[in-house]
């Protein structure tokens, strides 16, 4: 229950030596789970022998000892000059042996004769370019398959003609995504139930994931979008439970933030060159009339996006030096201008910033949001910060069994990026309900620890989302 650091601190004043073998070994594991938490797999031998020398201040050859030792005795799992935590290397080597079974297993032929683009159309009522029909025709001929593109580009229209086409052939079509948010979007585009990952394979802390080798998911089709998102061991879990039977689809976009979690999965599927691949390239004549689509293509050419502003553009540029000034110009667009000038609600406005911290880091954002948006109302004091009525907030932790208002259950929960408004304050009893999208939730003062204020929220947050309107500070 507590870090390395704490109990290094202990190990210290009871006389443990710098260069003691098993604080060497648990400080290799340490920095392993360090580097685990900036998305690395693995770490190569030169780079972990050294940041664990800089962590533990002790000797390089006490420390290469100490790893060797863990080598032999397989704690440690090393492959060339890669040195893995067992976890990560079995879930690399789990994910890419069975999407490689996958693709290279036999799928019944769907149509007999090549697929008419007029049936999807009468279907969609969405007329497809040649490469969406090729993106369309892969998806009904491989086992496997990725389709991705930037924005813009018709990733989910392409990706309706593809449930279409499994549809028309008999096939039961499962939707799914990383996040709560981007799954309510695929139903939304879909108009079919689509679920989180983690919900698709019925998983909950007590015992994991119910779905897997024993228990496949039921259906003859998987199509996964965002999923960008999706760290190693969340792709093993779920490959697991792909039975040899199924089409996969990945839906995603490369360019976007690679998954919070250790490992680039959807990159490295798109690199291996062993999965077809459909790239979308072309942006729709309506997606050129946005300056944010445009924008993004621009910057991922490394070209300089059109900062030439105009009243008609939905792209702003506003340079801005000194970091109090910028806090202020925020406030500012959201309470007055943005409002004023589009109509647009303040609670319809996210506000984003790349870090936590700083004047204009979200933490500091949100206390001037707020006291700009919200000032006064019943409230509660928790840790540092005042949860207000009508206060926009964030889940920060997947919560599988919350206390439903009114004594109501249900098996969803409320998980790691969900936004909702505070509706309720109750001081006596110290309760606070929140608002998400219909349902509410009742948190306890020990249940507060998992809410954030979300006036203002990271970038990496953000992923996956959809909003009225952005301003990034």
């Amino acid at each position: 229950g507590i870090g390395f650091k704490t109990a290094d601190g202990i190990a210290g004043k009871m006389g443990y030596g710098k260069n003691d073998a098993r604080r060497c070994r648990s400080g290799i594991l340490y920095t392993l789970g360090q580097l685990s938490d900036e998305g690395h797999v693995y770490a190569e031998r030169e780079q972990l022998v050294q940041a664990a020398c800089t962590l533990l201040e002790a000797d390089a050859a006490p420390v290469c000892e100490a790893l060797e030792r863990m080598i032999l005795s397989e704690e440690l799992i090393t492959e060339r000059e890669a040195i893995y935590l067992p976890a990560f290397y079995h879930a690399e080597c789990g994910a890419a042996r069975r999407l490689k079974e996958l693709a290279e297993s036999a799928g019944r032929t769907l149509f007999t004769t090549e697929l008419d683009p007029g049936v999807l159309t009468a279907e969609t009522g969405i007329d497809y370019d040649d490469v969406q029909l090729a993106a369309i025709r892969q998806a009904v001929t491989s086992k496997v398959m990725v389709l991705t593109g930037g924005p813009g580009t018709g990733k989910t229209t392409t990706t309706q003609g593809i449930i279409a086409a499994l549809k028309k052939a008999g096939l039961r079509v499962l939707l799914a995504a990383p996040t709560g948010r981007a799954a309510k979007r695929m139903s939304e585009a879909t108009g079919m139930d689509a679920k989180t990952i983690h919900r698709l394979l019925e998983y909950n802390p007590q015992d994991g994931y119910k779905r897997g080798d024993e228990n496949p998911l039921d259906g003859d089709a998987l199509i996964v979008d965002e999923c960008s998102m999706i760290d190693i061991l969340l792709m093993n879990n779920l490959m697991k439970a792909v039975p040899v039977t199924m089409r996969l689809v990945l839906v995603g976009d490369i360019d976007q933030l690679p998954s919070v979690g250790a490992g680039n999965v959807l990159r490295d599927i798109i690199d291996s060159q062993k999965i077809p691949v459909v790239r979308l390239t072309r942006i729709f004549r309506q997606a050129q009339k946005s300056r944010i689509v445009m924008s993004a293509h621009a910057i991922n050419q490394g070209r300089f996006p059109d900062t030439s502003n105009g009243r008609d553009t939905d792209f702003f540029f506003m340079k801005e030096e000194d970091p109090e000034r910028v806090a202020a110009t925020v406030v500012r667009l959201v309470k007055e201008r943005l409002p004023r000038a589009y109509g647009q609600r303040p609670d319809k406005i996210q506000v984003l910033t790349p870090m936590q911290r700083g004047i204009v880091g979200a933490a500091n954002l949100n206390l001037s949001l707020q006291e700009a948006l919200n000032p006064s109302g019943p409230s509660l004091n928790r840790g540092g910060y005042t949860y207000r009525q009508a206060d926009r907030v964030m889940q920060v932790r997947n919560n599988y069994d919350v206390v439903w208002k009114d004594g109501l259950t249900s098996g969803m929960g409320v998980f790691n990026g969900d936004i909702g408004q505070v509706v309720e304050v109750d001081n006596r009893a110290e309760l606070l309900t929140v608002d998400f999208d219909g349902r509410r939730v009742e948190y306890t003062p020990d249940m507060l620890g998992e809410l954030e204020p979300a006036y203002a929220i990271t970038v990496h947050k953000a992923q996956g989302s959809e909003y009225r309107a952005v301003i990034l500070a």
